[in-house]
């Protein structure tokens, strides 16, 4: 599967009391899904994935994956303690027609599965674990906020099948190079469009003659009362081609887009773009066009936000989003939501950003 392009990570919104708001969350999907980003997030580093309970996990991937638009490629975040609750998860997004997988270190088992900068035994075997039982690709997730994975975990595991790429979010521009340069051995075919943008199996699937209602698909013969009626024929499915990739990297902060892109990173996948997604596709496009002079400063207002907004700011990124339009809502206990103060700060620092 390629991962170019802008991934978008999800919020949660939560009702006042402190439960899932589903229909809040559709919302978000359904405009973020008329951006140009590549790719949807669910689950990931600002979903406040930890607090949720494993119906409410399953309820946002069903939520995500029925709201999304067809033509983006969605993620979601499994990395849980145990590898049989991680493989369960995995499941259950490969179930909703997910098209992969994120997996971060266990942060409850750090000083478990680090030992001087080299991959213990159970870290290995973590991730090899969820990845032997993943029906759906695995992307490895480096995070500095939790573990940031060795380069030797990095290089064994990209020779896994089921592996596919590394969210690089550690915040040292350097990985890029040197993760690539450690993984230059795999080479792997992927289907794209002819245009060489993704086409995942989700995108692949012939739409069918059907309505759709309030958000839900509803077929037409249940509408008609069970009476024939005439229905469009299947949509064929996307002209596609291959491609040769190597072990995709995905750079996970707002600075350095630039250096990292240039480095070798093949797409981007940054918090701020949960509040601003439209400005975070900008840098893209900017390096798709080869403008360096107006990539420079579209990644110098987003950096420059985002070091106000720090990426695990859940409240602050919540808050952001609702100037976009999006439902941000307060985070979830013990979490506390942002003061007026800090919320006329985030609304300086995102001012014309909005999107």
């Amino acid at each position: 599967m390629l991962l170019d392009g802008v991934h978008a990570p999800l919020t949660t919104p939560f009702y006042p009391d402190g439960r899932l708001n589903v229909r809040k969350l559709e919302h978000n999907v359904r405009r973020l899904s008329l951006t140009p980003v590549s790719g949807l997030v669910a689950l990931g580093s600002v979903s406040e994935s930890e607090s949720l309970s494993d119906e409410e996990r399953r309820d946002v991937l069903r939520v995500v994956a029925a709201e999304a638009a067809k033509d983006k490629v969605l993620l979601a975040g499994i990395g849980l303690a145990g590898v049989q609750q991680t493989v369960a998860l995995a499941e259950a997004a490969a179930a909703e027609n997910f098209d992969a997988v994120i997996v971060a270190a266990p942060v409850e088992f750090a000083k478990l599965l680090w030992h001087e900068s080299e991959p213990t035994a159970e870290l290995l075997t973590y991730f090899e674990a969820v990845a032997d039982a993943s029906p759906l690709p695995v992307l490895l997730a480096s995070q500095g906020a939790r573990v940031v994975l060795p380069l030797g975990l990095i290089e064994r595991l990209s020779g896994h099948p089921n592996v596919i790429g590394l969210i690089e979010a550690g915040g040292h521009l350097g990985r890029v190079a040197q993760v690539k340069g450690a993984t230059a051995s795999v080479s792997r075919t992927v289907t794209t469009t002819i245009t060489f943008t993704a086409a995942t199996g989700r995108m692949l699937q012939p739409a069918t003659g059907v309505e759709v209602v309030g958000g839900s698909f509803v077929s037409a013969e249940s509408l008609s009362g069970g009476a024939a009626v005439a229905t469009a024929p299947p949509v064929p499915a996307l002209k596609t081609r291959t491609k040769q990739v190597g072990f995709q990297v995905v750079w996970g902060s707002a600075g350095d887009s630039t250096e990292a892109l240039h480095a070798g990173a093949n797409g981007l996948l940054q918090p701020i773009a949960a509040a601003v997604p439209q400005a975070a596709f900008e840098v893209w496009a900017a390096w798709k066009d080869g403008d360096a002079k107006l990539m420079a400063e579209k990644q110098s207002r987003l950096a420059g936000a985002a070091k106000i907004i720090a990426p695990y700011d859940i409240a602050a990124i919540k808050a952001g989003s609702e100037l976009s339009g999006y439902f941000g809502g307060r985070p979830r206990l013990p979490l506390l939501p942002v003061t007026a103060a800090r919320a006329a700060e985030v609304a300086a620092a995102l001012n014309g950003m909005r999107s």
